[in-house]
């Protein structure tokens, strides 16, 4: 318990040397900025595949591991945006919804490599490129998970059809949205950290920092949530019309601050296992 301790405390310590606070308004504001051109280009790749519900479903999943006093305001303007977008702007516009999207990706980016004290030397239009592929890979992947959801239900209904004694059940099956946003974190947790950064890390080595993100998300998420179901109008109070992007402008600097500290305790063990230790022999003499 002590030497955890000690490096949570090392890791919070190197937070700070590497300007872990400001770093983390940068990728809230980048990740705000980039959240909707996102949405936009979801919508324009479910068009493709012939079903732009799949974009709002999507949305939902995204939104769904949010507290609800944050995600139930921004809900309402995404699927505003998602029903009156026309087609003609989807497709002209989705090349600079593409890039605006990755600009996001590259706050995540810049983070991890101040964390892991990497210096980045590839070419800037290389790490675009990159951050878009990202994007577009993301929002595919996020469109499949999307088409499972949406269509679970009715896949289950028919099975009972074939099967009624699975309507036990039933329950497990409600969870499957819940499921799959959890799943899209943790599969997106991992590969930022092994690929985005600069330099290559193992998953033994990312590990620790991916499972404190995690928990510490979700302890984050229901105290700030409770937090807004007491004090919310606090926020109506100082930034009137605004409150609702405000409130989702703190969940993101809360929740980037987290996402880099988790990275700072990847690189904080990484540096206590690269002591080497004492060889038998070594030990055996100086007894």
């Amino acid at each position: 318990m002590r030497r955890a301790l000690n490096l949570a405390l090392e890791a919070f310590r190197e937070f700070n040397l590497d300007d872990g606070w400001a770093i983390s308004s940068h990728i809230a504001l980048s990740a705000l900025m980039a959240f909707f051109p996102f949405l936009l280009v979801l919508t324009a790749l479910a068009g493709i595949f012939g079903s732009r519900e799949l974009a709002n479903q999507a949305a939902d999943i995204l939104l769904e591991t949010w507290p609800e006093q944050v995600a139930g305001p921004i809900a309402l303007e995404v699927h505003s945006v998602l029903t009156s977008a026309q087609a003609n702007v989807l497709t002209t516009g989705a090349l600079l919804a593409v890039f605006f999207s990755s600009s996001g990706v590259e706050g995540l980016r810049t983070g991890l490599n101040r964390a892991y004290s990497v210096v980045e030397e590839r070419s800037w239009w290389l790490l675009r490129i990159e951050s878009i592929a990202y994007v577009i890979v993301g929002a595919v992947t996020l469109l499949a998970f999307s088409f499972l959801v949406l269509f679970a239900p009715l896949i289950w209904r028919t099975m009972l059809r074939y099967a009624p004694g699975l309507e036990a059940f039933s329950g497990t099956v409600t969870l499957t949205r819940f499921a799959v946003a959890g799943l899209v974190i943790v599969v997106a947790l991992v590969i930022v950290h092994l690929w985005l950064p600069a330099g290559r890390r193992t998953v033994r080595e990312i590990a620790p920092g991916v499972v404190v993100t995690l928990v510490l998300w979700l302890v984050s998420g229901a105290v700030f949530g409770r937090y807004l179901a007491e004090f919310a109008f606090t926020y109506a109070t100082y930034y009137a019309g605004l409150a609702s992007v405000m409130i989702a402008l703190v969940f993101l600097y809360l929740t980037a601050a987290i996402f880099i500290y988790g990275g700072e305790l990847n690189a904080v063990i990484r540096q206590q296992r690269a002591v080497t230790p004492l060889s038998k022999p070594e030990l055996e003499q100086g007894d």
